[in-house]
């Protein structure tokens, strides 16, 4: 029986994602279809292969074929109108079982930070779906799951709908299941006389479907065969049975029926005598994974792939190569999915190919074991071109990148040793972090790793790149001082293996600045990036992305020493030049972000919000989602606070924090920079309680991540010590404040701006506890080294001097008029009348600075 109509809702589901393309050819299932409609309203459901009565599997052996998974795709296609969402989840590889659900973040427009790793963005999107915001009526379907527990914690249980093929029976007892057993006879020969037509009668058709044992991959592949070649029924008949005995008395392992074993070598055997091109195409298929190869992996391939594939005649012919993927679609030997399927997925590639597992299996089993390793390499060959002169770090080649990784591990890319195949595997690495999914970068690069020392070469160029790539993945997880360990051992030996300027060492280069920064050794760190900054200009010209991003770097050295003229003039001009080169969408970000940084640390409170607000609609409109839009928002927030609007600043504060504290909790860098943005708009806005909680949290965390000695550590009990004051609490602030100013200056030094903040502060716990005396003489010294470092209108000038009146007028000196008409006019003049800090100022109250610490 064909489709029904009754179910084929016209309305597409404002969410419709990379489900694969219906097939015109779906027959029957029809009371299986309404018992699955039926047991969906129940919470998780997975679809089976069947089991006899004797509790034994069918001859499937678990390997498919029945058509679970054509069953579930009939189902999302023709119930697609009861739901606002429906997602397919590719399930047999866990790198893409959680990076599939992480692609669903901007869909449920959750800002969240792909930063944080695909575990966590997987578990923001659950955690989304459970809630039912936005979307309550959705469906997950997760394909070809293996047993339960190695899908149970991402399944939502939620007001949607999950759905889950397997051919794992663990399922039973777990969740509602449904078996999935071979065709009815009726729905074989109503297949068969659908699919073949005029060719078939129904007798001819019921002998049919019985030598091949009612399997509906094999009868798809027998109708495909007799409608291609315009073979009998009864001719077809005669070869199956003598490909059948062939198998038999061979004694071939059947790890799958022979009606299905059969049926598929006639299909290559015709398909090899029309054309052998075809046949070669498809075993190459074989040692792709089982997931859709984008169309595109099979073009004309660059001069340097070229020249030692097999392939590069055919593929260098349009017309063969469109013919032969035509033919294996025809044949049914693979699944095309064609450019005017409209229903396809944005994220989809508008072209792809698909062989099924089974079929893959029954064409490596063909092939002498002896012959793999020459049809892997040309799969690496064809994988590693589909990205050539494709940057990781550009985010319009990530879809293409994102379509590969399912094919990473099934074709054995770990094993070669061709150089260009291993620049791609560093390449596909890259990109795995830089869009976010640090778990399955690490794992990958450790695999690489193992495998390439397993050579004896530890001086290989792309080992040693491989060793580069886990020391950024590790930093940014947070583990800065193994990163710094691997780095500076590794910097050794790249500059006696591969010499000074070599790009690998460049690369480790710039990266090892990082190392120095997340370390706290910030001056260190400056020189550092001024020698890498040279030797890039030197090596590649001043505006390659590569010196572009030493440039940016050393803005960053620059603006954590405090010289704020020279880091804002070198960061726009980055940014500018980023900007015109076509940069990648997060360096241009970035960039920007940091701009708007520099300017608020000048003391330009407002500018710092109108620049800030362009870089955070950057962000949500080109890479929603990424790392550098939700540092654009935190670092937005810090402005607004501090250009006096304080509840706008603490909403976005607040839903910045929590979208990274319920992904990775507190244990990580950006998590704990947006819990300080948090705990000091809660200050500002009065919510005094709630903010001391989350600082006395976040005070313990700050020196596990980054050490006793960072001055990031000593900023952290600065806000905390602000906090212990203002709740009465000024013995225990002033202690704080005391070894938070001696760590400032065994670090930083005096003359910095976080350092003199901290003064200011202490200036006031010395003052509250009526230490007046003690509180003048601070802050005049503090008041001096602040007109000298960042002048006498900077806001923290300014709040000093106030701070300062406030003592000279208690201690009855005759400055306090003069000092106080200045620093008021200079109040007015730089944040208006109307600010928060102005108006304090005008009543003679004291006025306090807390500290957020910058991106490293």
């Amino acid at each position: 029986m064909s489709v029904s109509s009754a179910h084929d809702f016209s309305r597409e589901p404002a969410v419709w994602g990379k489900i694969p393309q219906r097939n015109i050819n779906f027959t029957g299932r029809t009371e299986l279809l309404e018992k699955l409609h039926e047991a969906l309203r129940a919470d998780v459901t997975a679809v089976l292969p069947d089991r006899d009565q004797g509790n034994v599997p069918r001859t499937l052996h678990g390997l498919g074929g029945v058509g679970k998974t054509q069953l579930v795709i009939e189902y999302a296609h023709r119930y697609k109108g009861e739901y606002d969402l429906v997602w397919w989840v590719p399930a047999d590889q866990p790198v893409l079982l959680k990076s599939s659900l992480a692609g669903l973040a901007s869909r449920l427009q959750l800002s969240v930070s792909p930063s944080l790793g695909v575990e966590a963005v997987t578990s923001a999107v659950l955690d989304a779906l459970r809630r039912g915001e936005p979307y309550s009526r959705w469906l997950l379907i997760f394909d070809n799951a293996d047993a339960p527990e190695s899908i149970s914690d991402v399944i939502p249980h939620g007001p949607g709908h999950v759905l889950i093929t397997s051919r794992n029976h663990s399922w039973q007892g777990v969740v509602d299941t449904i078996s999935v057993d071979v065709f009815e006879r009726d729905e074989s020969i109503e297949f068969l006389m659908k699919r073949i037509r005029r060719r078939i009668n129904r007798e001819q058709a019921g002998q049919l479907a019985d030598a091949l044992g009612h399997l509906p991959l094999a009868l798809e592949q027998a109708g495909a065969l007799q409608v291609e070649t315009g073979m009998e029924a009864d001719e077809y008949l005669r070869l199956l049975d003598e490909r059948v005995t062939e198998l038999l008395s061979a004694s071939k392992p059947s790890d799958y029926p022979h009606s299905m074993t059969a049926a598929w070598s006639i299909s290559v055997a015709q398909l090899k005598e029309r054309m052998p091109e075809a046949v070669d195409l498809l075993r190459a298929c074989a040692f792709f994974g089982p997931e859709p190869i984008p169309r595109n992996v099979f073009r004309q391939l660059p001069a340097r792939f070229a020249e030692s594939s097999r392939f590069a005649r055919m593929l260098g012919n349009t017309i063969q190569i469109s013919r032969a993927i035509g033919e294996l679609g025809r044949y049914a030997l693979a699944r095309i999915d064609s450019p005017d399927d409209h229903s396809q997925s944005p994220d989809r590639p508008r072209h792809t190919i698909q062989v099924h597992r089974l079929v893959q299996a029954l064409l490596r089993d063909e092939i002498s074991r002896d012959e793999w390793p020459g049809w892997r390499r040309e799969v690496h060959l064809l994988l590693a071109a589909a990205t050539h002169n494709q940057e990781p770090d550009d985010n319009a080649s990530w879809s293409q990148y994102s379509w590969l990784v399912g094919h990473m591990l099934p074709s054995h890319v770990a094993e070669s040793d061709d150089p260009r195949v291993r620049e791609f595997a560093l390449k596909m690495v890259r990109y795995l972090y830089t869009s976010g999914d640090f778990k399955s970068a690490r794992e990958m690069v450790e695999l690489f790793i193992e495998r390439w020392s397993a050579d004896g070469d530890d001086d290989d160029q792309f080992l040693l790149g491989a060793q580069r790539h886990l020391g950024i993945i590790i930093r940014e997880q947070g583990e800065i001082r193994t990163s710094y360990e691997l780095n500076r051992r590794l910097m050794d030996r790249m500059r006696a293996a591969l010499g000074d300027d070599h790009d690998e060492t460049l690369l480790l280069v710039n990266s090892h600045g990082a190392d120095l920064r997340f370390l706290g050794r910030f001056s260190e760190a400056l020189s550092h990036d001024r020698d890498s900054l040279r030797r890039h200009e030197e090596r590649f010209g001043p505006d390659h992305p590569r010196t572009l991003r030493a440039k940016n770097n050393l803005a960053l050295d620059l603006l954590l020493v405090g010289d704020y003229a020279e880091a804002e003039r070198l960061q726009e001009e980055t940014y500018t030049t980023q900007e015109q080169a076509g940069s990648s969408k997060q360096n241009i970000l970035a960039s920007l972000n940091g701009l708007a940084r520099v300017v608020r640390l000048s003391g330009r409170y407002r500018e710092a919000c109108d620049i800030g607000q362009d870089a955070y609609a950057y962000g949500l409109q080109e890479i929603p989602g990424h790392p550098w839009t939700l540092r654009a928002a935190k670092d937005l927030s810090i402005a607004l606070r501090r250009a006096g609007q304080a509840e706008e600043a603490l909403e976005l504060a607040r839903r910045t924090f929590e979208l990274q504290q319920s992904t990775v909790g507190l244990a990580h860098p950006d998590s704990l920079a947006a819990a300080l943005c948090l705990a000091n708009a809660m200050r500002a806005t009065g919510s005094l309680e709630e903010s001391l909680t989350l600082l006395v949290e976040v005070v313990k965390l700050y020196p596990q991540m980054f050490g006793e000695e960072h001055p990031f550590r000593f900023g952290c009990d600065m806000n905390l010590a602000l906090l212990l004051r203002v709740n009465d609490q000024a013995d225990e602030a002033k202690r704080l404040d005391e070894r938070a100013l001696e760590g400032f200056d065994r670090t930083l030094t005096r003359d910095h701006h976080f350092t003199l903040t901290c003064a200011i502060n202490l200036a006031s716990d010395m003052a509250v506890l009526g230490d007046v005396g003690a509180a003048r003489d601070l802050g005049e010294t503090t008041l001096r080294r602040l007109r000298d470092l960042l002048g006498f209108d900077h806001p923290l000038t300014l709040a000093c001097a106030a701070n300062l009146v406030a003592d000279l007028a208690t201690l009855g000196d005759d400055g306090a008029a003069a000092l106080r008409e200045e620093t008021l006019a200079a109040f007015e003049r730089v944040l208006g009348p109307d600010h928060p800090d102005t108006l304090v100022a005008v009543r003679g109250g004291r006025l306090d600075f807390d500290f957020d610490p910058p991106v490293l």
